[in-house]
């Protein structure tokens, strides 16, 4: 038998025109497809069910595969903002779960569903997956929602809610000289500029920096609030090449986690995501578009300085997280909004990053690359 590669050991590999290609684990693992809804402030006459429906649908249709072809299926929610237990049974129904299906579930952000997708494909236990993710922020108070995920000894007492913590990691940088309110602004007007040709972006076009949400966060410096799902299809080798044109192909995948104890670590930096992304295999090569999952203007900050991007990376074209933030889909989202752009040929090589919990503390890191055209 041949020997499998470890996980990151990286071979040459033939891409469907002849090129090689870096290869780093057993098996070669492609986004195929992506769809998103609308991003919008309320959705109160929908349920979860009804906003994943239409885009499990045409995520499908892309593809021309249909449910009881689907290999693995995972998804990615959380109950805290449903305010149920098991709420993503639910959305089963919209997936369809008879016949039986082979169906998994992460309480987190649906980019660490793919994850475990990607990681079911290596196996060699299925041959393509399905990945979902949705939220629904508009029914409850989401800033005190999400206090619920710091430690629940020491800091989630005192209710400090994601916009105070994001507004201490943002001052920490102006105290450093790393940043300043003028440039947090810019990174604000350039994201909102880039969501006007991106039909799905709750906000677009020029958004007013607007008051102090917390200093020196202002309106403009936060996301939305609002209601979202989206999906993607992960294919194997020869499926990949068959169901899409122009695959996406995830040439490296990994994720860290920073101390818990915000006052462990510094809050101007992210090792987690400068460690996932030399386990992919990011400073490999250049790359010419980056996604990353930066919900706060000067979080684009940290990681700008954690991947060493410079001027040349397309960062955000979609819009980012700035221009919609469907809490447990804008992760995956900016995996899908990476693919989408290879897959159009606008991009030959991208880095996507998703991160979960206050300030970056979980990060995670996708390499992906088309073959040459």
């Amino acid at each position: 038998m041949p020997a499998t590669p470890s996980p990151h050991s990286t071979q040459s590999v033939s891409s469907a025109q002849g090129t090689p290609r870096t290869r780093r684990y057993a098996r070669e693992v492609a986004v195929i497809a992506f769809a998103q809804s609308d991003h919008l402030r309320r959705t109160d006459e929908l349920s979860e069910v009804e906003i994943v429906m239409p885009v499990l649908h045409q995520v499908l249709a892309r593809t021309g595969l249909k449910a009881k072809e689907i290999g693995f299926t995972c998804s990615g929610s959380s109950d805290y903002l449903a305010g149920r237990a098991f709420s993503f049974t639910m959305t089963l129904d919209g997936v369809g779960a008879w016949p039986p299906i082979s169906e998994s579930h992460v309480e987190m952000d649906g980019a660490w569903a793919l994850y475990e997708a990607w990681v079911k494909i290596q196996t060699g236990e299925a041959d393509t997956a399905l990945v979902y993710s949705y939220g629904k922020s508009s029914p409850g108070p989401l800033r005190d929602v999400l206090t619920r995920q710091l430690d629940p000894y020491y800091l989630a007492p005192l209710w400090p809610d994601s916009v105070a913590l994001a507004a201490l990691q943002a001052r920490a940088l102006i105290d450093a000289g790393d940043t300043d309110e003028d440039a947090l602004a810019a990174i604000a007007a350039r994201s909102r500029a880039a969501a006007a040709d991106n039909p799905h972006a709750q906000l677009t076009g020029e958004v007013p920096q607007g008051d102090y949400q917390v200093a020196p966060l202002r309106t403009g410096d936060c996301p939305p609030i609002g209601d979202g799902a989206a999906a993607v299809i992960l294919a194997a080798g020869d499926v990949a090449r068959r169901l899409c044109e122009r695959p996406a192909w995830i040439t490296g995948i990994d994720h860290r986690i920073e101390a818990h104890g915000l006052g462990l670590r510094d809050l101007t930096d992210s090792p987690s995501t400068r460690l996932a992304a030399e386990r992919a295999g990011f400073f490999e090569a250049p790359v010419d578009t980056a996604e990353l999952h930066a919900p706060f203007t000067s979080q684009e900050v940290v990681l700008r300085k954690a991947l060493g991007l410079g001027d040349t990376v397309d960062v955000n074209p979609s819009g980012g997280p700035l221009a919609a933030n469907p809490v447990m889909a804008a992760g995956l989202i900016r995996i899908g909004e990476a693919a989408a752009r290879i897959h159009r040929g606008e991009s030959d090589r991208a880095v996507a990053h998703a991160t979960s919990g206050p300030c970056l503390q979980q990060n995670l890191v996708a390499v992906l690359e088309g073959d040459p055209r």
